[in-house]
C-alpha cells in the first residue's frame, strides 16, 4: 500500500492491437509526472473483452512500453483476473440503492432510450424502481444515475458541466456477469491508489460518468487530467490512412527511445520554447500546467530534428550496436569484424550526418561495400577522360605515404591537385567514386584515414 500523500499514476492500454503513438505518450505523461513527484507509475492491461484481447496484443504492448524506455512499478495488473472484486462492488452499490438489477431486453432498451432521446431526457429504466422480476429472466445490473448536474474540475480542461439528462442509467454489470468498462475503471483504480489520471481527452464524458460511481461507493476520485488527441500533420485526427500509428513502426524507421520520448513530450506539453531535452530534464520539468488544449499534430520534420539531436548525444559503441543489430544478415554489405572496426571508428563523424538510423545505413553503406565496389551512372562520369591516369598517379603516392592520419591525408590530396595543377574536384571526384561508389560519404581525408591504406589502395587497384 503506498503512502497516503503519495502521487500515484497509471496507464492502462486496452490489449487490442500495438502500442498506438497516442498511447505511448499518455503512458510517458504518467510516466514523468510520477517519476517528478517521487511517486508510482502502475499498468493496468483492460483486458476484459475477452472476443478482442489477445495475448500478442499484450506482448506488443509490453514490448513497445520497454523499448520506449517507459518502466511501470510493480507487476502488471489484467483487469478480468479482477472480475470477483468488480462484482463485489456493484453487489455494495445494489445494497444502498445506488444500482438496480435490469430486465429491459435489448429491443426494449433500445425503443425506451428512442423515446428518452425524443423527450429531451436520459435513459431511465422502468425497473429503476423495482418490481416483479420475470421468472428466469437474464438481467444487467445498471446505475441509478443521480437526476443532477455533474461537474469535475480538470486539470487541462478546466471546469467541466454536464446535465443530468446527459447521463443514462449506466449498465455496470452484463447479463453475463461481465462488469463494464466506467465501473472496472473505478474499481481498479480506487484499489490501486491512483491519485491522478491522465488520459486522452475521448475519456472526459467518462470522468463524468466514473466521478458518479465514485460518489456513490463513498470513494474520492482521481485528479483528472484530459489531454487533446494526437492528429495527423493534415490537421485530421490520426487514423490509419497517416501510416505510422504504432511504436514499433517508430522504431522500425530508426527513431531512437529517447528521440521519441523527447518529441512526445512536445505534443501536447510546453515548457516555454525550449524543444530538446535530456531524460533528467523531463523529469525534473514536467507538470500539468504545461499541459495544452489545443490537439497538437504530428511534424515529421520536427521529428527528425529532435532525433537527430539525441544521435549526436548517443554514444558511438551504443549505436554501433544498434545499427549492426538493423543490418545483420544483409547479404548486400561486408559484414566482417573488419568493417565492424570501420563503423565504429567512422561512428563519431558519422552520426553528425543522421537524423535516424536508417539515415546512418546510408551514411556507413560506402564503408560496407562488397568488392569490387560498383561504380555507375554519374558517378561513373568522374571516371572518363585523364581521371583513371590520375587516379593511377595517386595510387602510387599513396602507396608510399606513411602518415595515415586524417589532417596529413587531407593535406597530400590538396598538394597532390597542386602538383598536378588542376583544381581540388579533379582529384577528389574520381577518389571518391572509386573508394565510395557515389555513396554519402565525408570529406575525403577522413574516408582514407577510416579504410586504411591497405582498403584504399586494394579499392584502387579493383578500378584501374
Amino acid at each position: 500500500m503506498q503512502k497516503s500523500s503519495e502521487i500515484v499514476t497509471r496507464f492502462a492500454p486496452s490489449p487490442t492491437g500495438f502500442l498506438h503513438i497516442g498511447g505511448a505518450r499518455t503512458a510517458l505523461f504518467n510516466a514523468l509526472f510520477a517519476q517528478r513527484h517521487g511517486g508510482v507509475f502502475k499498468l493496468r492491461i483492460e483486458d476484459t473483452d475477452r472476443k478482442r484481447s489477445t495475448q500478442e496484443a499484450v506482448d506488443a504492448i509490453l514490448d513497445g512500453l520497454k523499448w520506449l524506455g517507459l518502466d511501470w512499478d510493480g507487476e502488471a495488473i489484467s483487469q478480468n483476473a479482477r472480475q470477483d472484486r468488480h462484482a463485489e462492488a456493484v453487489a455494495e452499490l445494489v445494497e444502498k440503492g445506488a444500482a438496480y438489477r435490469c430486465y429491459l431486453t435489448a429491443e426494449e432498451t433500445e425503443a425506451a432510450r428512442e423515446k428518452a432521446f425524443a423527450e429531451g431526457r436520459a435513459l431511465r429504466s422502468p425497473w429503476r424502481d423495482g418490481g416483479t422480476a420475470p421468472d428466469g429472466a437474464p438481467y444487467t445490473i445498471r446505475f441509478k444515475a443521480p437526476d443532477t448536474e455533474m461537474v469535475i474540475e480538470d486539470a487541462v480542461q478546466g471546469q467541466v458541466r454536464w446535465a443530468a439528462k446527459e447521463f443514462d442509467d449506466l449498465v455496470l454489470m452484463r447479463a453475463d456477469g461481465t462488469p463494464t468498462y466506467n465501473l472496472a475503471v473505478v474499481v481498479d483504480d480506487h484499489d490501486m491508489g491512483v491519485t491522478h489520471v491522465i488520459r486522452g481527452d475521448d475519456h472526459l464524458v467518462n470522468a463524468g460518468r466514473q466521478t458518479q460511481i465514485y460518489q456513490a461507493l463513498g470513494w474520492t476520485p482521481p485528479k483528472f487530467a484530459h489531454i487533446p488527441l494526437i492528429h495527423g500533420p493534415d490537421g485530421a485526427k490520426l487514423s490509419k490512412r497517416h501510416g505510422a500509428l504504432g511504436v514499433e513502426a517508430y522504431r522500425d524507421m530508426g527513431y531512437l527511445p529517447e528521440g521519441l520520448r523527447n518529441y512526445l513530450l512536445r505534443l501536447g506539453w510546453a515548457k516555454g520554447d525550449k524543444e530538446l531535452f535530456t531524460d533528467a530534464e523531463m523529469a525534473e520539468l514536467f507538470d500539468l500546467e504545461g499541459l495544452g488544449k489545443a490537439p497538437a499534430r504530428l511534424d515529421f520534420d520536427k521529428m527528425a530534428h529532435v532525433n537527430a539531436w539525441h544521435m549526436k548525444r548517443a554514444e558511438d559503441d551504443r549505436l554501433t550496436g544498434l545499427l549492426w543489430a538493423r543490418i545483420e544478415g544483409r547479404d548486400d554489405l561486408r559484414l566482417d569484424a573488419q568493417s565492424k572496426v570501420w563503423v565504429s571508428e567512422a561512428m563519431g563523424v558519422l552520426k553528425e550526418r543522421a537524423s535516424t538510423l536508417a539515415e546512418l545505413e546510408d551514411q556507413v553503406y560506402f564503408l560496407l561495400r562488397p568488392r569490387p565496389v560498383e561504380i555507375t551512372g554519374k558517378t561513373a562520369k568522374a571516371l572518363k577522360d585523364d581521371a583513371l591516369e590520375r587516379l593511377a598517379r595517386l595510387r602510387a603516392v599513396l602507396a608510399e605515404h606513411d602518415d595515415w592520419s586524417e589532417p596529413a591525408l587531407s593535406a597530400r590530396l590538396q598538394r597532390f591537385a597542386e602538383d598536378e595543377e588542376v583544381g581540388f574536384g579533379k582529384v577528389g571526384q574520381p577518389l571518391r567514386a572509386a573508394l565510395t561508389g557515389g555513396a554519402p560519404a565525408p570529406d575525403m581525408g577522413f574516408v582514407l584515414a577510416v579504410l586504411g591504406q591497405e582498403e584504399v589502395l586494394a579499392r584502387l587497384d579493383d578500378v584501374l
